[in-house]
């Protein structure tokens, strides 16, 4: 099996198979983080698209995994999407925060009604808190891979997800 930086090379030198198999290996995974950030399948797929092509112009430098430099560059494309307008009227924006639902309103709720509910919590925090909540307790990186990934100390990190779990604790108190 050929490895992710490898592959990188292969695509370098125009290999179409080479990016296919890069996809097939973090396509999923990249789409699960930017539906995370994003709230929106149709922005997650632009995301992902947008990360391909970043990560065709960059250079992998081996600081990190490949993995996580492709995080690294969803997560600087979220926040160009972020400052874009918004191309869709009916749909909750990264700039947007949505209303809390009532909790009496989610009894008996089912697992698609909890994903609805996570997303709508995820979109009520800044796209800063958003990124370390995803990627910590979604993806489970390491607070060292959330470091690489967002180009910042792992204090910065753990400070934003400290501040990140109370705003969700103070904005969505008695949810459950």
């Amino acid at each position: 099996m050929i490895d992710d930086t490898e592959l990188l090379n292969q695509i370098g030198r125009g290999d179409p198979a080479a990016c296919r198999t890069l996809l097939e290996r973090h396509g999923s995974y990249l789409f699960g983080v930017a539906r995370a950030l994003t709230g929106n399948g149709a922005d997650a797929e632009d995301l992902v698209q947008e990360t391909l092509i970043g990560a065709l112009t960059s250079r992998f430098r081996g600081e990190s995994s490949v993995r996580t430099w492709l995080v690294r560059i969803l997560t600087n494309q979220a926040g160009m999407l972020r400052r874009r307008p918004s191309k869709r009227a009916n749909h909750v924006g990264l700039d947007e925060t949505p209303s809390p639902a009532s909790p009496a309103s989610d009894a008996g709720a089912g697992g698609a009604d909890a994903k609805l509910d996570l997303s709508m919590m995820l979109a009520a925090l800044s796209l800063e808190h958003r990124q370390v909540l995803v990627l910590r307790e979604l993806e489970g990186l390491s607070y060292e891979e959330i470091a690489q990934a967002l180009h910042l100390p792992r204090g910065t990190v753990e400070s934003r997800l400290h501040r990140a779990r109370e705003d969700l604790r103070k904005k969505f108190n008695g949810y459950l």
